[in-house]
């Protein structure tokens, strides 16, 4: 075998540290980028990733497929590891079909058909991907035997074929989104791949862990979330807040860190990596300055709201970081120079209704669907928790309860205008979770769709 001269050989500094990047062009025409971390030595048991190439997913950050969650998880693992290889392979965009194509096929997919069907529809191959050249390259640079990151059996039976050795497949699972849990589906059933959003929760398990960071496991907790029904006039919208067994969510000192455990904090965590954005009042921000991105399980980070009336918060604010976008739903009553200056930090300013009390979130909710949002994951504070409930606008709750007792504090939901028991919100479609040492419990909101109220943001 003749290995081609790199066309390129430098190293490159990125995000997750300093990597020899070597470009080669092969026989075939296709270009294959090797990424190395460190020095593979004698070639056995490198850690291997074998990436397709995926522009909307990789570099534009798409939620319909899950490549560019897993490129960046990859990269962390491999510079964790020091040692290791990223092949990327930018001819297999698509499964091999092409970016174009995966764009024909997306189209079929919003009409219902699967990517395994859409792509027979277009008469194109389920996976047009060739291994041959990908396995030479990796032979070339001295590669004998690899760890592969994948959940994909079949790509390490190719690799098999070709003369590399698979000692191992190591499972690279993502947090699933909304938007491509049809296609992580896909894949597994159709398609023989290792669960790549992780273990789903089920009823009554229990989920042990310790709060790893974005290398730990994925956790698949789109169950929680019921059966999501997508409006034409707002988000769906699903309130999550943990309370303590008397039902409060702080402390009277204002003290919230942390109610509930690492393992439930997971799966907030990969709530929000399941939703097009999370949002909170501006109280929330002021008395505890989130981040609300995805840190605790490897996932995409959602779009941050803020309801703001008067945009009182400080630039300074971590949800006004680069690490997500943010949108803050204000009011008429904020300054035209200040909704001037978040805008030229990069954050997307919305001006909704207002009210005595602030924002009005029907006016909010529907602005954000406008935007594109079509589904919302609302952490709080209470005022925004109680206003969400009184005005009907959730369409599911889950509440995580934690073995704990405080006595005096904010209470997670203030006055819903119920005067006898049955007036009260009952929880359709219910499932109930443990989560380390706490419980979560979730269901549907139902019942007439009175007027809705301002929340004060």
């Amino acid at each position: 075998m003749v290995v081609p001269q790199p066309l390129a050989h430098l190293s490159l500094p990125t995000w997750a540290g300093e990597f020899d990047l070597r470009a080669f062009r092969w026989t075939s025409g296709d270009l294959y980028l090797l990424f190395a971390r460190g020095d593979i030595g004698d070639g056995r048991g490198v850690l291997t990733r074998l990436h397709s190439g995926c522009l909307t997913g990789d570099a534009l950050g798409s939620l319909r497929c899950d490549c560019g969650p897993q490129l960046r998880l990859a990269m962390r693992r491999l510079a964790a590891e020091g040692r290791g290889l990223l092949l990327y392979v930018p001819g297999h965009e698509g499964r091999g079909i092409g970016l174009v194509d995966k764009l024909r096929a997306y189209m079929l997919q919003d009409q219902g058909q699967d990517t395994v069907e859409a792509n027979r529809r277009l008469g194109l191959p389920v996976d047009g991907r060739d291994y041959q050249e990908a396995a030479q390259v990796l032979a070339g640079v001295g590669v004998r035997s690899v760890r592969l990151l994948s959940n994909n059996p079949h790509k390490a039976s190719a690799l098999a074929r070709e003369g590399i050795v698979v000692e191992e497949l190591v499972p690279i699972q993502t947090a699933p989104h909304l938007r491509n849990l049809g296609y992580v589906e896909t894949k597994r059933h159709q398609l023989g791949h290792r669960r790549p959003g992780g273990e789903p929760l089920a009823g009554g398990d229990g989920l042990d862990g310790d709060g790893l960071g974005g290398d730990g496991q994925a956790v698949d907790a789109t169950t929680l979330l019921g059966h999501v029904r997508p409006r034409p006039d707002r988000p769906y919208v699903v309130l999550k807040y943990a309370q303590t067994l008397d039902g409060r969510i702080a402390t009277g000192s204002g003290d919230a860190k942390w109610i509930s455990g690492p393992s439930e904090r997971r799966i907030s965590h990969a709530l929000r990596a399941a939703c097009d954005a999370v949002a909170v009042g501006a109280g929330t921000v002021l008395a505890d300055d989130p981040l609300l991105t995805v840190r605790m399980v490897p996932g995409a980070s959602p779009i941050r709201v803020v309801l703001d009336s008067t945009l009182r918060l400080p630039t300074g604010a971590n949800v006004f970081g680069a690490d997500a976008g943010t949108i803050v739903l204000t009011t008429g009553r904020s300054a035209a120079a200040r909704r001037a200056e978040l805008t030229g930090l990069g954050v997307t300013v919305a001006v909704v209704g207002d009210g005595p009390d602030g924002v009005d979130l029907a006016d909010g909710l529907a602005r954000l669907r406008r935007l594109g949002v079509r589904s919302l994951l609302v952490e709080g504070g209470a005022r925004v928790i109680t206003s969400m409930l009184r005005g009907r606008l959730a369409d599911r709750v889950v509440v995580a309860v934690a073995p704990l007792l405080l006595g005096k504090g904010t209470e997670a939901v203030g006055d819903l205008g119920a005067s006898a028991v049955t007036d009260g919100l009952r929880l359709a479609n219910r499932t109930v979770h443990q989560a380390g040492d706490d419980l979560l419990i979730a269901g549907d909101l139902g019942g007439p769709q009175p007027a809705a109220p301002r929340a004060e943001a």
